[in-house]
């Protein structure tokens, strides 16, 4: 079911709609500050980088705490989204699905992806490979996550014949307020002072992986700009990287919301 503008909806236990959110990013997005901020609602449930564990298990790839994280988190991606789709508790209306668009995997079924409401978080390829580069030092094109964003933005425009919501960081990072409520009203949600700031320190959602990614959002209290160094690049293979990458965040950049 969906309501007048095409966005997904589902029945809660009690009767009424809920948003299932699935916000799909890549790393070092700024997308567990924007968990944070939406976490911080009263009436959402966040879930964090769901398919992480099946991402590991399927590709085979040494992230930090790859061991831990299969052994504390679900890796069977059939069970994750039964459970993206299992009704939530009293009181909460909107499921915010904080989605690594690389961990969703070719050989993984695309049909739930009608009862979820989507939306797109980006950012400039420049800064998001310098802070990858301090996590992972190598990696490649696919693991930036930018050429999954794109499959599955045109996926969802087709299927929901309109242009889902996309927020670029930087936008976000300038004026967090304003860009927050025209995001809120082209999902249709009413927005929330609390989205502003939050609480600092580790959250029981966050993933067994928080240790090793999120010492900074740890430390935050609200939206932050990030260091200039991150702009930076500095070797021939990054700035490779970066020249696949710009097209891809040019055509997600081109339909970003505006203030």
């Amino acid at each position: 079911m969906s309501d007048a503008d095409g966005r997904a909806a589902s029945p809660c236990n009690d009767g009424t709609e809920v948003l299932r959110l699935a916000m799909w990013s890549g790393p070092r997005n700024i997308s567990t500050a924007f968990m944070r901020c939406w976490g911080n609602r009263d009436d959402t449930l966040v879930v964090d980088e769901p398919f992480y564990a099946h991402y590991l298990l399927s590709t085979g790839l040494g992230h930090p705490g790859r061991e831990e994280i299969l052994a504390n988190h679900e890796s069977d991606w059939r069970k994750v989204v039964r459970s993206l789709m299992a009704p939530l508790p009293p009181g909460i209306g909107i499921l915010y699905q904080k989605q690594m668009a690389h961990h969703l995997l070719p050989g993984m079924d695309r049909d739930w992806l009608g009862s979820m409401t989507h939306a797109f978080l980006i950012r400039d390829p420049r800064p998001m490979l310098a802070s990858l580069a301090e996590k992972l030092g190598a990696f490649d094109l696919l693991e930036t996550g930018l050429p999954q964003q794109v499959e599955i933005f045109d996926y969802v425009m087709q299927s929901a014949g309109r242009v889902p919501p996309v927020v670029d960081a930087a936008d976000l990072l300038a004026a967090p307020e304003p860009m927050l409520r025209v995001l809120c009203r082209s999902l249709g949600v009413e927005f929330s002072t609390r989205m502003l700031s939050w609480a600092p320190g580790r959250r029981e959602t966050d993933g067994i992986w928080a240790k090793h990614w999120y010492q900074r959002v740890e430390q935050s209290t609200e939206f932050q700009t990030r260091s200039p160094t991150e702009d930076f690049v500095a070797d021939d293979r990054r700035s490779e990287l970066e020249e696949l990458c710009r097209p891809l965040y040019e055509k997600l950049h081109a339909h970003r919301l505006r203030v």
